[in-house]
């Protein structure tokens, strides 16, 4: 299989993926939708799988949130989320409004940015989605760039309304539209206008601002793993290929074949074979002597894997967990003094935990609550006062802190039947990309299944392998993990 045909096939089973992301698919469904022989699905599939761009469940595929390092690679290389960003987040809490950057893709316009307002009426445009540029408001401020500003009345759906202007790099051209969006239920389009307007024009200043004083430069090399061809199916020149689509997100303003042979290591000959395909499908562009990727990088799964909650990327790590255990596994995170089950996945057994999502426990006699106190400033756990729910729980402040100190030192915490008689159950935390403690993940038993040592000598590996494994996809997929204020408005039954 010719080198360049590799990455265009092995692309259009990601974009066929991508096409219905939410729904599992099987080989067949991708023989179907692209045309490839059924062998080659196979080759490209088993490659996705091991570079972590898609995850199997006995026969179907998904796409895995390591996919979503495509499109990262896409909006580092433009830099206009990282440059433009922070002032698009401001706007939106000043106005309380939806703020979102979007720019041209073709005849349509494609989302790279989005800052929310959470209300009952929710105005969400994920990243990477597509909308005709003639009906929304951004792409009629990038279709007209010269007009005051552009206005959506009501034309993308019944309801919405959205004011934008464009916004200029240095040369004067328009390169992304600032959007506020809102709803008929808050303003009409004329009164969005009247209270926007003014503070939009002083933000896009502030953006032209800091585009022209914004340099080119490295932002971090993003390197996709290159596999081995070997007797498993796995095709090394899709992995090269998907390598170097990475690697033009390496610097801000696009890479140069040099460039891009450093970051993954490749001949230049099979980099530039590479870049050549991804120009003549549309994810490249050459700009000079670099090359840069385009907006059409996102459809390749990019809106549907941003907007993954964290039970959906936890959910089949913890299934995988409990097949290689044969015990009961969880995720939870913490809600005020009580620990929140955001997943679980019970084992089939005649005497089992009894637990579902949504459910609460007080976080000090919970092995996930002593891993996510342990997370917590001290003065959480001062202000808690233990009840005794069993007689082996800890009730003394300062046994209940020397047990959460210790969680914090060893990594783990093991919990015996404090919280009810006969439950025993062990966990770990899972942190965010800045290390701080976001979730945990327990495995719990029986008493009469498993005593202590034998979770720390079963259970206990394969469950900080799980965490490391959720944490892997949590760096992807950043917005997963609701921050502070949202776990304390999660409703029971969340």
């Amino acid at each position: 299989m010719e080198a360049a045909g590799t990455l265009e096939r092995g692309l259009a089973v990601l974009r066929a993926l991508a096409a219905d992301p939410g729904r599992a698919a099987r080989a067949t469904d991708l023989v179907r939708a692209t045309g490839l022989a059924r062998s080659t699905v196979d080759r490209v599939l088993a490659t996705l799988v091991h570079l972590g761009y898609v995850r199997a469940e006995g026969r179907d595929v998904l796409p895995a949130p390591r996919l979503m390092e495509l499109g990262e690679a896409y909006l580092a290389c433009g830099g206009l989320r990282d440059v433009l960003g922070p002032a698009a987040e401001r706007l939106a809490r000043e106005l309380e409004e939806s703020v979102s950057l979007a720019v041209r893709d073709g005849d349509a316009v494609r989302f790279i940015a989005q800052f929310a307002r959470r209300r009952t009426m929710s105005i969400v445009f994920r990243v990477g989605d597509l909308l005709p540029a003639g009906r929304c408001a951004a792409g009629l401020a990038l279709l007209g760039p010269d007009a005051p500003w552009a206005e959506d009345d009501q034309l993308v759906e019944p309801g919405l309304i959205a004011v934008a202007l464009p916004v200029r790099d240095r040369d004067g051209t328009a390169v992304c539209a600032l959007s506020v969006v809102s709803h008929t239920s808050r303003h009409t389009i004329a009164g969005l206008a009247a209270h926007a307007l003014p503070r939009m024009r002083e933000t896009v200043a502030a953006m032209e601002s800091a585009l022209a004083s914004a340099s080119d430069g490295p932002s971090g090399p993003r390197r996709a793993g290159v596999s081995d061809e070997g007797g498993d199916g796995r095709l090394q020149s899709l992995a090269r290929g998907l390598a170097v689509l990475v690697a033009l997100g390496s610097a801000r303003g696009g890479a140069t074949l040099a460039d891009a042979a450093r970051v993954t290591g490749l001949p230049r000959a099979t980099v530039r074979r590479a870049v050549q395909t991804l120009e003549r499908l549309g994810y490249a562009a050459a700009r000079g002597n670099r090359f840069v990727l385009l907006p059409k990088v996102l459809e390749l799964g990019y809106a549907h894997l941003s907007g993954l909650t964290l039970r959906e990327i936890v959910q089949p790590h913890l299934a995988d967990l409990v097949a290689r255990t044969r015990e009961s596994a969880s995720a939870a995170v913490l809600s005020g003094d009580d620990v929140l089950y955001v997943a679980r996945v019970p084992t089939v057994s005649i005497m089992s935990v009894n637990i579902t999502v949504g459910t609460r426990f007080p976080a000090y006699a919970t092995s996930m609550g002593r891993v996510l106190l342990a997370g917590r400033p001290a003065e959480q756990l001062a202000g808690i006062t233990p009840l005794p729910l069993t007689r082996h729980t800890i009730t003394a402040p300062g046994d209940l802190a020397a047990a959460v100190r210790r969680a914090a030192a060893d990594g783990y915490a093991l919990v015996d039947q404090e919280l009810e008689e006969g439950v025993r159950s062990i966990a770990v935390p899972v942190r965010g990309g800045d290390g701080r403690v976001v979730a945990a993940v327990n495995v719990a038993t029986h008493a009469s299944r498993a005593a202590p040592a034998d979770l720390l000598r079963d259970i206990l590996p394969a469950l900080t392998e799980t965490a490391a494994r959720i944490e892997a996809d949590l760096a992807h997929v950043p917005g997963a993990v609701p921050d502070d204020s949202a776990r304390e408005r999660l409703p029971a039954t969340w």
